[in-house]
């Protein structure tokens, strides 16, 4: 078998909030910031990475978002595009989507760990076998909790069912 690699365009290499605000900031940066701002406030934190993507018949839009809960309070996140120039499966497309999430949890999670964070990884895969996204579960869900993350499919992935799919429609 032949692997395909994908060409990946960045649409913006910057992480930006829900608002629109663009950081020149790396997202550890970031994060470690929002940490220490919300933590000094009292809040109990956790935080959720997950991607999700949108085919297209020239491209495939990605979104990988950063959510911040405030245990009780609500949350913010920080967002990052990209677009795929060629055409994948949807099994491809999948496992694209959970390695930018593992990618994303991987850069920071030694600062949620200096800080005592939680961290979830969410995919964007249905449980149920009834829907096309189920083919890559096994891989996703290993790969994931490989990696010593916690894993969360739908229904329980909001990160990426919601989060990650309104910035990947909105972009």
């Amino acid at each position: 078998m032949i692997n395909k690699v994908e060409n990946m365009k960045i649409v913006s290499n910057k992480w930006r909030n829900f608002s629109g605000k663009v950081f020149n900031e790396p997202i550890t940066t970031l994060i470690e910031n929002a940490i220490t701002r919300e933590q000094e406030a009292g809040h109990r934190l956790k935080i959720c990475v997950g991607s999700d993507s949108q085919a297209y018949k020239s491209h495939v839009a990605y979104a990988t978002v950063i959510v911040v809960l405030r245990e009780g309070k609500g949350g913010f996140m920080f967002i990052k595009n990209q677009k795929g120039i060629t055409k994948i499966s949807t099994k491809e497309r999948m496992l694209k989507e959970v390695t930018m999430s593992v990618e994303t949890a991987y850069s920071v999670c030694h600062i949620l760990d200096k800080y005592n964070v939680e961290l979830e990884v969410h995919a964007d895969i249905n449980t149920d076998p009834k829907f096309e996204s189920n083919v890559a579960l096994k891989e996703a869900m290993g790969y994931i909790l490989g990696m010593g993350f916690v894993f969360k499919a739908k229904p329980y992935a909001f990160a990426s069912s919601s989060c990650a799919d309104k910035m990947v429609k909105s972009s």
